[in-house]
């Protein structure tokens, strides 16, 4: 492998990452800038030109940082189901629809009728082609020659100036089907989506094109660096977690939790709540993001000291009270209910109860997750990988591990940025070689075998009552009943 850097960036939410990582895994330099949102209910925006701006801020910074180390590749990531409309001269004619942006819940209804028999998965609001429907109709995009770009495909194309091809990891969403390596354009026809409005599309790893002279002047980038197309943030952190081993699986967990795991073949959910994304080596990469996560500690704590919370809800295992921290209305995954809501069950005994309640929450519907992905057949027995922002608190971690009842591995970089730097480097050779060089662990946690026993009956509970609600089907939850009386015996 080269003695060159890999550059891996990540589009985020509320923020652009930059990092610059070396053959052998080390972190050379890395550099961010904010992004700023529009929140109205339901809807979620960002300005286009914001993310231009922010990734040509950090990635000046990251590149000054580097030196004269030489910069062998880039790849990108962005959230996703985030869209945008552009003129043929790649200009913005619409906001940036985030990835949690629900406004086209009719849309969204219209394309599961048209979608969900082809493309085999529930076509969910927040994903990119009811958002992209909307744009076309009732946003006023379709009469301007309007054309989609996901997130990355808008920063991609004034990096090399032409247009680009989008990836297939951020295409699903806009129902690309990954079986035929197409646009189903019998689906498009029928939603009224024209096809010149849909890019072409290629796997990623592949290169999009090269740094250009106005994209190296705006970013700091040398001209004539390879461009590489890019997978979703919550597969870019598959990447950062390692080795992409079948039985293998990586827990997101920042403002919302996101599971991805490895799988020989596609894994089928008749409720759409999975679905499966392609490895750069032609692997399955199924999962499935939650609308539970840490965003609820902000919400409910705003600017405390969470190390110290930490240390006070280590006193309460389990809490007194259950809690379904769900960040915005809706889950989509362990189940699919648009109407779901986040709910406490029991009044906390004061705010450590409170705190210590929504941690194990979160771990909960971890848990739940998994025991899902089990009962659709899905291999999950192997490596566990926690990435994102909430493997900051060590404590969360044990507290996944106890909950969960097995080993959890932390990455020496568990982010979506270093995924892509991994990425990046696979140019000219494997994804695994790349991997097997670039990424270590930094520990392995082991579950208490006395706390794992206190947390089953809780769970057992939160499970029953998400049956009660008919959130749940009792087919799941009878699944996961069993799943933990055989922990409660291991």
């Amino acid at each position: 492998m080269s003695d060159g850097a890999w550059l891996g960036v990540d589009l985020g939410t509320q923020g652009v990452r930059a990092v610059a990582v070396s053959s052998s895994g080390e972190v050379l330099a890395a550099a961010s800038s904010p992004l700023s949102s529009r929140r109205d209910g339901s809807r979620h925006e960002q300005d286009p030109e914001q993310w231009w701006s922010a990734l040509s801020e950090a990635s000046r910074a990251l590149t000054a940082a580097t030196g004269r180390v030489p910069i062998e590749a880039l790849a990108m990531c962005g959230t996703s189901g985030t869209i945008a409309l552009v003129d043929a001269a790649g200009r913005a004619l619409s906001p940036g629809l985030m990835y949690d942006d629900a406004r086209a819940a009719a849309e969204a209804e219209r394309a599961g009728e048209a979608a969900g028999a082809v493309l085999g998965y529930r076509i969910q609001p927040s994903w990119a082609l009811p958002k992209l429907m909307w744009l076309l109709g009732a946003g006023g995009g379709g009469a301007r020659g309007a054309r989609l770009v996901h997130q990355v495909d808008f920063v991609a194309r004034r990096l090399v100036g032409h247009p680009v091809t989008a990836d297939s990891s951020h295409a699903l969403k806009t129902g690309y089907d990954l079986h035929r390596d197409a646009w189903p354009e019998e689906v498009m026809e029928a939603l009224g989506v024209p096809p010149w409005v849909l890019p072409p599309v290629v796997g990623p790893g592949s290169e999009l094109g090269r740094v250009d002279r106005a994209g190296a002047e705006a970013t700091g980038v040398p001209a004539g660096t390879p461009v590489i197309a890019g997978m979703t943030d919550g597969c870019a952190a598959q990447l950062a977690g390692g080795p992409l081993t079948v039985g293998d699986w990586n827990s997101v967990l920042g403002t919302t939790l996101v599971l991805k795991g490895v799988a020989p073949a596609p894994v089928r959910d008749p409720h759409g709540a999975v679905y499966c994304h392609r490895s750069p080596d032609g692997r399955w990469l199924p999962g499935g993001a939650s609308s539970a996560g840490a965003g609820v500690l902000t919400e409910h704590f705003p600017g405390r000291d969470l190390p110290e919370l930490d240390r006070r809800a280590a006193e309460r295992e389990p809490a007194s009270v259950l809690a379904y921290p769900l960040v915005s209305r809706g889950e989509r995954f362990p189940f699919a209910v648009p109407e779901a809501e986040a709910f406490m069950l029991g009044e906390p005994a004061d705010e450590a109860d409170h705190f210590a309640a929504l941690l194990q929450g979160v771990a909960y519907v971890e848990r739940l997750c998994l025991d899902y992905l089990d009962a659709l057949g899905a291999p999950t027995e192997g490596q566990l990988s926690l990435t994102g922002g909430a493997t900051r608190s060590r404590y969360w971690c044990q507290l996944r591990a106890d909950i969960l009842g097995r080993a959890v591995r932390l990455p020496e970089h568990p982010d979506p940025a270093f995924g892509m730097a991994v990425l990046a480097a696979s140019r000219g050779r494997s994804l695994d070689e790349a991997s097997r060089a670039m990424v270590r662990a930094r520990e392995v946690i082991e579950p208490r075998e006395d706390r794992t026993g206190r947390f089953l009956e809780p769970y057992v509970r939160l499970v029953e009552e998400l049956e009660g609600r008919g959130w749940l089907e009792r087919s799941v939850a009878e699944h996961a009943r069993s799943r933990a009386a055989l922990t409660g015996r291991g």
